[in-house]
C-alpha cells in the first residue's frame, strides 16, 4: 500500500494493518486512543489512531468521524497548519504524518498570526453541524445563535459540571461556586460573534513541526469564542513562547477590553472536562479558577 492507493481506497487500511502489510511503530501520548506511525510502501508516513482493544466500552458513535470533520473544517480556513485527513472510519482515523521539531520564537510568531486568521474565518453559529466530543466525552454542538455568554453556560459549563458532580469529583458546594460564575457571565463582557476555534487547545494539542510551523491536532472544533482557544494555551504549564504567540495574535487582531480578566473563565470549561473525565484530582483547579473568575468579574472592562 502506498499513499496513492490509500487515498483511493481508505477503507482498506484496517485490512492491511490486520495482515501486517504495513510497518507500524507505536506513538506515545494521548489518554484516550492508541496511536501509531504507519510506514507505507513508498516511504510515506501516516499517523493512525484507534480505539484501544482493552477499553472498557465501545468506541462512541461518530467519534472519529467527528474529529475528521473538525480537522477538515479547520484546514479549510487556509490559516493554521492542520494535518490532512486520509482515512476516517468508525474505528480508525489516519492523518498525514507531521515530523516533530523544536519550539522556536519564529514559529510562535507565525502561529499567533495564523491563529488569528483561523478565528477570523468565523462560523455560522455557536456549535457545529456535527456531533461534539471533547476527549471521550460527548459535547452538545447544537447550532445556537447565542449570545455567547448564555451558550457557554448552557452548552459548555453546565453539562460537564453535572458529570463532575455525578462522579463525585466535585461537591455540591463546589458546584454552587461554578453556578455563581455561570449566573454572572453577562458581567464579564467580551461577547462576540462565533469564531472558528479548535476548542481543546491545551499545549498538548499543539505540535511544533520540523518545518518550523505550528500544527493543530486533536480538535473539538466548533463555533465558539476565540478567547477560549487563547486561554487554553496557558493551561498545564503553558505553551512555549506563549507571550510571542499572544503578541502576534493581538497585532493581527486586537482582543476586546478585559480579555486578561476573562482567562480563568474560559479555562473553566476544560478544567470541568478534566473533573468529569479524570475525577477529583482536578477539583482544586476548578475551584481556584471559579474563584478567580468571580474575583475578576467586576474588573473585566479594562484591557491590560
Amino acid at each position: 500500500m502506498d499513499l496513492a492507493y490509500l487515498r483511493a481506497h481508505p477503507a482498506h487500511l484496517p485490512t492491511f494493518r490486520t495482515h501486517q502489510r504495513i510497518r507500524e511503530t507505536p506513538v506515545a501520548g494521548g489518554d484516550i486512543c492508541a496511536a501509531a506511525r504507519l510506514t507505507l510502501d513508498d516511504g510515506h508516513s501516516v499517523f493512525a489512531k484507534s480505539w484501544p482493544e482493552q477499553a472498557d466500552r465501545q468506541v462512541p458513535e461518530g467519534f472519529f468521524e467527528t474529529e475528521a470533520a473538525g480537522l477538515r473544517w479547520l484546514r479549510e480556513a487556509g490559516a493554521v497548519a492542520v494535518p490532512e485527513v486520509l482515512v476516517a472510519l468508525p474505528d480508525l482515523l489516519a492523518l498525514d504524518w507531521v515530523e516533530p521539531g523544536e519550539p522556536t520564537r519564529e514559529a510562535a510568531e507565525r502561529f499567533g498570526r495564523e491563529l488569528a486568521d483561523l478565528h477570523r474565518a468565523g462560523a455560522p453559529t455557536f456549535g457545529a453541524p456535527w456531533p461534539g466530543f471533547i476527549g471521550a466525552l460527548e459535547q452538545d454542538n447544537t447550532a445556537d445563535d447565542g449570545p455567547w455568554s448564555t451558550w457557554f453556560a448552557e452548552r459548555r459549563l453546565a453539562p460537564h459540571l453535572r458529570r463532575s458532580v455525578d462522579r463525585g469529583a466535585l461537591t455540591l458546594k463546589d458546584a454552587a461556586l461554578v453556578e455563581q460564575v455561570m449566573g454572572r457571565l453577562g458581567e464579564f463582557g467580551g461577547d462576540e460573534l462565533p469564531a472558528r476555534i479548535h476548542g481543546d487547545l491545551w499545549p498538548g494539542n499543539v505540535l511544533w513541526g520540523a518545518d518550523d510551523r505550528v500544527w493543530l491536532i486533536d480538535p473539538a472544533a466548533h463555533g465558539g469564542h476565540r478567547e477560549t482557544d487563547l486561554a487554553q494555551l496557558a493551561l498545564f504549564g503553558g505553551l512555549p513562547h506563549l507571550d510571542t504567540v499572544l503578541a502576534a495574535y493581538r497585532e493581527s487582531w486586537p482582543l476586546s477590553a478585559g480579555w486578561r480578566e476573562r482567562v480563568p473563565l474560559h479555562q473553566l470549561h476544560l478544567l470541568l472536562v478534566h473533573t468529569a473525565l479524570f475525577g477529583g484530582g482536578w477539583r482544586d483547579a476548578v475551584v481556584e479558577n471559579a474563584r478567580a473568575a468571580l474575583g475578576r468579574a467586576g474588573r473585566a472592562t479594562v484591557d491590560r
